[in-house]
């Protein structure tokens, strides 16, 4: 997994988990408090309720994404710039500062006027913001999004979230972002839950991860929470991401998001990284199939290896004898282990998912109660 520099500020796994507060100089944005017209009273926001409480990056919008809106030209998000570069400059915190664009010539006039990074909220539509991005050498946020630069986000399943970061190419400074939430009619709740559940797996771009989950619906359902009662699902969302390898969090939540942070990294998989001249060596994050084969896919390897690079541990209890010696038998020879005292009716069945469906083919036939355990164990989901 390689780092990001972003104006100084490192981002990745040798770095602890980042946090993106957010400034709205967009009438239109939801979320009130964060939206303001006038640069002095923004300025203070971002010293006293982002900076201060531990925001090491200020996300500024210039206008909303949210699908109820129409979306704005790049002539009228740089009428919105001034108010944006004000705010910036009246400051007095220090942080990284970005700007949310989906246009290469908006980006380019938030750079020229002192913004360190970009937050492409259309995941490279515009086919010149990767260029403008390199050609700067700053660091870029891709959001997943359809290349359409009216539909921002517009992506429902993992798969076809995986493919539009893909799509145009990643910079060497890019942070990607598989855009949680309602940005289309067709996205579910669960399509969310789905990408949630299968974060590891954007790992496999070799890019940091940025996650925007505070008080999303497909949190809030879960709890039956309104948006206003949502902080605490939030903040346990945002533990486990971070356990789960997302390096910088996107909230409005600040203070208390930083803590939930601080636990997630204090609990993640530790991961041997380390250098000895040109030779470097990395443990990857992978706990499922589907995560290892992201990982051959970059390396352009051979797929059907991913059923025998993860182990999967079963517990059969009430086996009796003559299913304890079956299932012994049938696991000779497959590269599956089983574990147990001879006295006790409980086996361990240790294997990669090629080792347990061989147990499984094995077995099948042997008795009734076996082969309804062993298709349990056949149909167990990665």
């Amino acid at each position: 997994m390689r780092n990001v520099d972003a104006a100084g500020l490192g981002i990745g796994d040798d770095y602890p988990p980042r946090l993106m507060g957010v400034l709205n100089v967009s009438r239109e944005s939801p979320y009130e408090p964060s939206v303001f017209d006038d640069a002095s009273e923004a300025a203070a926001y971002v010293d006293e309720e982002l900076i201060d409480e531990g925001a090491d990056i200020v996300d500024v919008g210039l206008e909303s994404a949210n699908k109820r809106f129409e979306v704005l030209s790049a002539e009228e998000e740089l009428d919105r710039l001034d108010t944006a570069v004000d705010a910036m400059e009246s400051v007095s915190g220090d942080a990284v500062f970005s700007i949310e664009t989906r246009y290469h010539e908006v980006a380019e006039a938030a750079l020229d006027a002192g913004f360190d990074m970009v937050n492409d909220i259309c995941g490279f539509a515009d086919p010149a913001m990767p260029r403008v991005c390199a050609e700067r050498d700053v660091a870029v946020v891709k959001m997943a999004s359809p290349p359409d630069l009216e539909r921002p986000g517009a992506v429902e399943s993992v798969d076809d979230i995986y493919d539009a970061l893909r799509r145009e190419g990643l910079t060497d400074k890019t942070v990607v972002d598989p855009a949680f939430g309602g940005w289309s009619e067709e996205k579910t709740l669960e399509d969310d839950r789905q990408t949630f559940h299968r974060l590891r797996e954007f790992r496999a771009l070799d890019r940091p991860i940025l996650v925007s989950i505070n008080r999303k619906n497909f949190l809030r359902d879960l709890a039956g929470r309104s948006t206003e009662e949502a902080l605490p699902v939030s903040l346990a969302a945002t533990a486990m991401a971070v356990e789960r390898g997302a390096h910088v969090i996107r909230t409005h939540d600040v203070a208390e998001t930083r803590d939930a942070a601080v636990v997630g990294d204090a609990f993640a998989r530790d991961r041997v990284r380390a250098t000895d001249g040109d030779v470097t060596v990395e443990e990857l994050d992978v706990t499922t199939d589907r995560e290892l084969r992201r990982h051959l896919d970059r390396l352009d390897a051979d797929g059907t290896d991913a059923r025998r690079g993860t182990v999967r541990v079963f517990e059969l209890g009430g086996l009796s004898p003559a299913e304890r010696d079956a299932l012994t038998s049938a696991a000779t020879g497959t590269g599956a282990a089983v574990a147990g005292s001879p006295d006790d009716d409980h086996r361990l069945l240790v294997g990669t998912r090629a080792d347990l469906a061989a147990v499984v083919d094995a077995a099948t036939g042997r008795t009734a109660a076996l082969d309804r355990a062993l298709d349990a164990v056949g149909a167990a989901s990665d």
